[in-house]
């Protein structure tokens, strides 16, 4: 950094340690392309202006003493005092005069810029962006407070930006901001930014968080994309594509993309003609359909800007001494076919959460009509009053409490969101404005429902519920619903590993942080029925469905895949990799699908492929699918994706799991249907486990552990199987006990042979939580594991933990 009394400063001179000549933003992109260039993040070039300049127009202008008596006492509560002051403010900056000496600064630096932006037909375009001398710290982040001009051209029109960049100081929503957060306002200063434009009106651009915004997951890179310029999606003008992508083995060199979603993306920013006379440099238009069917960056894009994230948030941990989880804005030029970095800032809502206590929200049972859903932001409820309002000027008709729906939200609505329990909004994703204020403030919100506006009634009674997994439900009236509190701190340590049973893996990450040793049933059936939703013979043979509603809904959930099986493929992948992700590098045990017979036909197409069986529970299921010739091309989909999430996404974490296997003969038919899919057990690291759920595993533990690596005994299968009776039937219902003194001598039987033969054994369901004597039993036996449900597992613990101990005492002859 030069001298104080430097006016414009290249971008390439500064650093981290100019933020209070430069501000947040600005220190932060030359800080990149100082020091991270050289890695590859590409950051486009520019220069600043300094907050020696922005004081020096203040001086120049005598503007200090107005300003000083506009803000003196201000009640920003107050919001037509708020809006007269903050217009009287900017009219001060705006007819204010450049100094001559700053406009030629200004000046000769663009010169020099646009020398330099060399390609054919490539105008000196630049984007001018405020940097305030407190933006973007850990604890503080002025983003979005103040204005940004797009492709702006020629020198009088950037000295017009720069002065309004000046004005832009005084938003309303910046001097809330700044008293809200103690900074005095004629103590911070602006930088103002000057970047050459990059050409993604003609590609691309987004956002993206080096965390999972939603959970608090730092392992995860959240990026979003849609055509055009970024700020639609920043404003949540847009549905944008949306990838997750896991850190630690994308740094190894593989590409674990766990989930993508195509966005909507209706809306492309681009330039304005300026021929229009409207005064606007930029412009929307709507997207061809074709182009919104496709995602706006290919995979290989997505992970080279998830592997950019990984090396600004190590290089900011490190210069701060923190974990540094960052939110960065992203760019594609449509000319060069480049990626670019345009800002970088410290998240500043879900890194900074602490404590020691897990909160979950639990809606009660309900048959409530559902009006509208979207993208749901954290994992809360809330209830009360919808107001349905298209400009913020309404905050009159608002009261204390209030849910907002309305098409979108930007700074200017902030007013009215620190009085709404929560908001719905037409538009938008996880990155946008919405999103972002509502964790921020705590909020419960719903965005891009596409709808929500026109289909909910203004003044009526809603429930919001951001508690059912990744998508939001906006339900008509008042829902009764719970909000739970686990403590984490402090949990003894056990011999025994407590698991957990995941089923949904949009839950994942969120369940990721109840201490646990790892996953003792990861279901395969959960992500069938609900996310793929078609049977997967259905995709692999579709002339074979006769229902043309059901080839139209298979058709409509395929779209985009040329070959309709990858769909099936992709889906079950994504997954498992993200259950796999969330708990790495604890086990996770994945068990291979059990559908019985009349659960597959109801599936999409499923009724072309399943007999009619009278007893289903004990009839085609299981392992005996998986070699049969009418079902082995489909066990090879599942093969397909979990040999994905092994060898291309690095999450070698995954153990699978064969169910309801009846003879070890039938367990060899199985290891060769894997084999030939390229999963041969003990090649690179591969265990496979078997379902202790029949006498007959029981029985035949010996020849079983000689082909498989571990068992997990299924109680409710061995319970009902060693008693013989239906566990479905009421009429024997009272008859069905885990604890029958016979089950108990299966259950011993199976831990000691299993024991014996050098091999792991667990246990997955919910006795042990149930009954202290049945969780007594199986410690005293010596199981290795017990798999529970997620509400179960902290209680558990410390259960199992005072057995333990009052065992080692009675051991040691302790009373």
């Amino acid at each position: 950094m030069q001298d104080s009394h430097t006016l414009v400063v290249s971008l390439a001179q500064v650093g981290l340690d100019a933020i209070a000549e430069v501000g947040g933003k600005n220190a932060s992109l030359g800080e990149m392309i100082r020091q991270l260039g050289p890695e590859g993040v590409r950051v486009p070039g520019g220069f600043a202006t300094t907050a020696a300049a922005y004081r020096l127009f203040i001086a120049a202008n005598g503007l200090r003493p107005a300003l000083a008596a506009l803000l003196d006492g201000l009640d920003t509560n107050d919001l037509a005092a708020l809006q007269a002051v903050g217009q009287a403010a900017r009219n001060l900056l705006n007819r204010a005069e450049l100094p001559p000496e700053l406009a030629e600064a200004i000046t000769a630096a663009y010169r020099e810029l646009a020398a330099g932006m060399t390609g054919a037909g490539v105008p000196a375009a630049v984007a001018v962006r405020s940097s305030a001398t407190a933006e973007d710290l850990p604890d503080a982040s002025f983003a979005g407070q103040q204005e940004t001009f797009l492709h702006v051209e020629g020198e009088l029109a950037l000295l017009e930006a720069c002065r309004r960049c000046y004005a832009s100081l005084f938003t309303d929503r910046a001097i809330v901001y700044r008293q809200q957060n103690g900074f005095d306002h004629l103590e911070v200063a602006l930088s103002i930014g000057v970047q050459r434009m990059v050409r993604s009106d003609l590609a691309s651009s987004g956002v993206m968080f080096s965390i999972d915004t939603e959970t608090g997951f730092r392992e995860a890179v959240l990026l979003t994309a849609a055509w055009g310029l970024g700020e639609n999606v920043v404003q949540g003008a847009v549905n944008p594509d949306e990838w997750l992508i896991y850190k630690p083995t994308l740094e190894r060199g593989f590409a674990p993309i766990l989930s993508r979603r195509l966005g909507s993306k209706a809306l492309r920013m681009i330039y304005a003609d300026p021929a229009a006379g409207d005064g606007r440099a930029v412009r929307n238009v709507p997207v061809p359909a074709e182009e919104r069917r496709r995602f706006a960056l290919s995979d290989e894009e997505a992970l080279t800007l998830a592997r950019w994230a990984c090396v600004i948030e190590r290089h900011y941990g490190e210069r701060r001494g923190v974990p540094s989880p960052m939110d960065i804005e992203w760019a594609k030029d449509g000319l060069s076919g480049e990626l670019f970095i345009l800002q970088a800032r410290p998240e500043t809502v879900e890194s900074r959460r602490r404590g020691a206590v897990l909160r979950s929200w639990h809606l009660e049972p309900h048959r409530a009509e559902e009006i509208t859903r979207g993208r749901a932001i954290g994992a809360s409820v809330s209830c009360g009053r919808a107001r349905v309002i298209g400009d913020p000027g309404e905050i009159g008709r608002f009261a204390e409490g209030d849910l907002l729906v309305t098409r979108r939200t930007d700074p200017d609505w902030e007013p009215i969101l620190r009085k709404a329990s929560g908001v719905v909004t037409d538009q938008g994703g996880r990155t946008c404005h919405a999103a972002i204020i509502a964790r921020e403030m705590g909020l419960t919100a719903i965005v891009g429902t596409g709808d929500g506006s026109s289909r909910i009634r203004d003044g009526e009674p809603i429930t919001l519920s951001c508690c059912e997994g990744d998508v939001g439900h906006v339900y008509r009236g008042t829902l009764a619903f719970r909000m739970e509190e686990q403590p984490l701190d402090e949990l003894p340590a056990t011999r025994t590993k407590i698991l957990m049973n995941v089923g949904n893996p949009e839950e994942a990450f969120h369940l990721a942080a109840i201490p646990c040793d790892g996953v003792g049933l990861a279901r395969l059936e959960f992500i069938i029925a609900n996310h793929i939703r078609v049977h997967p013979l259905a995709l692999l043979q579709p002339d074979r469905v006769a229902d043309p509603r059901e080839r139209a809904a298979i058709a409509e959930l395929t779209e985009g895949y040329d070959v309709q099986a990858d769909y099936y493929v992709d889906l079950l992948a994504q997954g498992m990799a993200r259950i796999a992700a969330a708990f790495h590098p604890r086990p996770v045990i994945l068990r291979f699908s059990d559908f019985k017979s009349n659960e597959y036909a109801r599936l999409l197409g499923g009724g072309a492929f399943e007999p009619v069986e009278e007893n289903p529970m004990i009839g085609w299921r299981g392992a005996s699918r998986y070699y049969a010739p009418a079902f082995r091309d489909a066990f090879a989909l599942e093969c397909r994706a979990l040999r994905r999430v092994r060898e291309t996404m690095g999450l070698t974490n995954v153990i699978p799991m064969v169910p309801f296997c009846r003879t070890p003969e039938e367990g060899d038919r199985v290891l060769a249907a894997m084999a030939s899919e390229g999963l041969v057990r003990g090649r690179d690291g591969l265990e496979v486990y078997v379902m202790c759920e029949l006498p007959s595993n029981v029985i035949g533990a010996e020849a079983f552990a000689e082909r498989f690596d571990g068992f997990s005994i299924g109680s409710n299968d061995l319970t009902q199987l060693t008693l013989g009776l239906d566990r479905d039937s009421a009429l024997v219902a009272e008859l069905f006990d885990e604890r029958h003194p016979t089950v108990k001598e299966m259950i011993r039987l199976a831990i000691r042979t299993a024991r014996r033969c050098g091999r792991k054994i667990g246990i997955c369901g919910q006795a042990p939580s149930d009954y202290p004597d049945f969780a007594r039993f199986l410690v005293e036996e010596g199981i290795d594991s017990i798999s529970l449900n997620p509400d179960a597992v902290v209680p558990t613990r410390i259960a199992i933990a005072a057995i333990e101990t009052e065992l080692a005492a009675q051991r040691v002859g302790i009373p």
